[in-house]
């Protein structure tokens, strides 16, 4: 029998991407071989995702169900796609509805903030700060009007709903909704909260 040593010694990728001086820019996702899926850009820099709660995926099925069922035939609804907010921002909103001429096909793989109608981000331990303050303001200043943040309440989500306002062009807060998500814009939805089961 052989013994295979026990070892706490953390071992590095045979190769890790290595940015280039001023950092990575939008386009780099699309070249970078082997990169995580939903690798993001922020800053230049490249994010990588850590392993989602089964509440990040149960959160983002039913908010993906029923946004399919209420988008007009104008918009479409993308889980986890890019947008090039600008040559060094190309952050993957866990949930995004865009308008559908903006679709231009099953190889495009990242849309242009103009089109972007509605972001939504499903908060997770590692995103916290990135969810909370980083992508919003970056979202808000790119023009995105509608953002919304998911957070976890005893085990259900509860949705803060914002809306840009166009003459400080920041988000302002429409409303904190628990157990029913009730809003009339950027369409009219009406989704029942605690119907996340598996």
């Amino acid at each position: 029998m052989t013994v295979v040593p026990q070892t706490d010694e953390w071992h590095a990728p045979k190769e890790w991407p290595v940015p280039p001086p001023g950092g990575y820019v939008a386009e780099d996702l699309d070249k970078l071989p082997n990169l995580p899926p939903h690798t993001e850009l922020i800053d230049g820099s490249l994010v990588f995702v850590s392993p989602q709660t089964a509440f990040h995926v149960l959160v983002m099925r039913l908010l993906e169900r029923r946004l399919v069922q209420a988008v007009p035939t104008e918009l479409h609804v993308f889980r986890e796609m890019t947008v090039k907010l600008g040559p060094r921002d190309r952050p993957v909103p866990d949930l995004l509805v865009t308008r559908a001429e903006a679709y231009t096909g099953p190889g495009q793989t990242t849309y242009a903030p103009q089109d972007v109608v509605l972001a939504i981000e499903v908060v997770s331990a590692d995103s916290e700060a990135r969810d909370r303050e980083t992508k919003p303001r970056k979202y808000v200043e790119a023009g995105i009007p509608h953002f919304w943040r998911v957070e976890e309440e005893t085990g259900l989500p509860v949705v803060h709903v914002f809306e840009r306002e166009p003459t400080t062009r920041a988000y302002v807060a429409t409303g904190i909704h628990r157990e029913r998500l009730k809003a009339s814009v950027p369409f009219p939805v009406d989704i029942d909260l605690t119907a996340i089961g598996p």
